[in-house]
């Protein structure tokens, strides 16, 4: 019904009717905070920021009662609709300079905006400065800052998100230690992670978490799994795969796909071939490139026997994708003898 009354592809009414209409026939504090609240609401879902700020400036001026939660649904329309974040960051400020009592989760979606922007340092900033104004961060804006910071390996500007989160007595949660370890083991830097020690990093985070009771869960063990398979260090990957096991924590598709690339890049076929096997065991299918490794691993071996025989079994499965798929890859190999084969 409101927001019938205020839109319609343009404002129904203008907002300086509606406001002296309320005035005129309310005197209910609480039911005139509840409406203008809802107006802003309404403008603000259909991303008319400006008659917002005019709501929000008449409510300032006539002692209308600011619902806070009102303003962080403000904050999080502003950070999907502008590319600039000067608009939140303004808003913001207004919140604060209002005396408006801000939450931790209005800090949190500022902070988080900032930093997917590429200023995680501006962020960071920003709590120091509200810690100053009484306003505390918690666990989750410290994991945002941490996330943001792994995911661009800005590991300098990581260590003073971490030590500002040890001033402030914040304690790590599981998923703070899912983003450290997935930082340290992003994918695309492995071999720059083992040349400065990230691995170990890693893996030390893992000491930690358990060292606090803070038990690992499936996606801190397949980040730790997966950085470990793209580094070659197999025989530790499958030390934590047991692990998890023993602990009734099941592998999924994406853990089976590290083992299965770790052991292929190593030249494990049989190793790869295993997992494999186990893969299907669990229910997960493999695709035409699991077997491509396999079957590609196998002739780099010279083991084009084994490589023949898993080859008929595919094509019995799918006659024409697997010999379409694989037919190439012999020949590279063995042409003549492979092609005779398959006919």
């Amino acid at each position: 019904m409101i927001k019938f009354v205020l839109v319609g592809g343009n404002p129904r009414y203008p907002f300086s009717v509606i406001a002296a209409t309320v005035g005129n026939c309310c005197n209910d504090e609480k039911v005139i905070a509840k409406l203008f609240n809802s107006m802003l609401n309404v403008y603000s879902d259909c991303k008319m920021f400006d008659l917002v700020s005019r709501v929000f400036d008449y409510m300032k001026g006539n002692g209308i009662e600011i619902d806070e939660r009102t303003c962080t649904v403000h904050l999080l329309a502003l950070k999907k609709s502008y590319e600039c974040l000067q608009l939140v960051l303004d808003f913001f400020y207004w919140m604060v300079e209002s005396g408006i009592e801000v939450s931790v989760y209005s800090l949190t979606v500022v902070v988080d905006g900032l930093c997917w922007s590429g200023v995680g340092k501006r962020g960071r900033e920003l709590v120091e400065e509200m810690i100053g104004r009484g306003i505390k961060p918690n666990v989750v804006t410290f994991n945002v800052m941490l996330n943001a910071c792994a995911k661009r390996w800005n590991f300098e500007e990581l260590e003073l998100v971490l030590l500002l989160m040890e001033k402030e007595g914040v304690a790590f949660s599981d998923h703070t230690y899912k983003v450290l370890i997935g930082g340290f083991t992003s994918s695309g830097k492995i071999d720059k992670a083992k040349k400065l020690g990230f691995m170990d990093g890693a893996k030390s985070m893992y000491g930690e978490m358990t060292d606090r009771s803070i038990f690992p869960n499936a996606d801190t063990y397949s980040a730790l799994i997966s950085g470990l398979c793209k580094a070659g260090e197999m025989g530790l990957a499958m030390t934590y795969v047991n692990m998890m096991q023993r602990k009734g924590i099941e592998l999924d598709d994406v853990m089976f796909n590290s083992l299965f690339d770790g052991f292929c890049n190593k030249g494990m076929v049989d190793e790869a071939f295993e997992v494999q096997v186990m893969m299907e065991k669990k229910g997960f299918a493999a695709d035409l490139t699991v077997f491509d490794k396999i079957v590609s691993g196998l002739c780099k071996l010279n083991r084009i026997e084994e490589a023949k025989r898993l080859l008929n079994v595919m094509v019995k499965r799918d006659e024409n994708a697997y010999k379409t798929e694989f037919s190439g890859l012999l020949t590279d190999w063995q042409s003549d003898e492979a092609l005779d084969s398959q006919s």
